[in-house]
């Protein structure tokens, strides 16, 4: 089992920036990818950013070029760096994990772009 549990997030201005930190603990060595997805209300759940062991990126397209997203193989983080925040970013940002045949999911934390 993998525990993952997240932090940052908060209400934040459009154009602003935050970040979101993710710890992971357990069968780490099981970890393959990690990332962050994302839920807006009436929304399914997506995948905005995920980072492999070797350290490949894969970003959806609307977060492009204003999400980063970095990973610590040794404290087993990852963390997302988010730039030119817009109102249709929010939602309750979720960490990612998976390894073999397992999926994990943190408890979520709400990101909230408005003015």
């Amino acid at each position: 089992q993998v525990q993952l549990v997240e932090s940052g997030g908060g209400l934040v201005q459009p154009g602003g920036s935050l970040r979101l930190s993710c710890a992971a603990s357990g069968s780490v060595v099981s970890i393959v990818v990690m990332g962050w997805g994302r839920q807006a209300p009436g929304k399914q759940r997506e995948l905005v950013a995920t980072v492999t062991t070797g350290g490949r990126t894969n970003y959806v397209d609307s977060v492009k070029g204003r999400f980063t997203i970095s990973r610590d193989n040794v404290r087993n983080t990852v963390s997302l760096e988010m730039n030119s925040l817009k109102p249709e970013d929010t939602a309750v940002y979720y960490c990612y994990a998976a390894g073999g045949t397992r999926i994990y999911w943190g408890q979520g934390t709400q990101v909230t772009v408005s003015s």
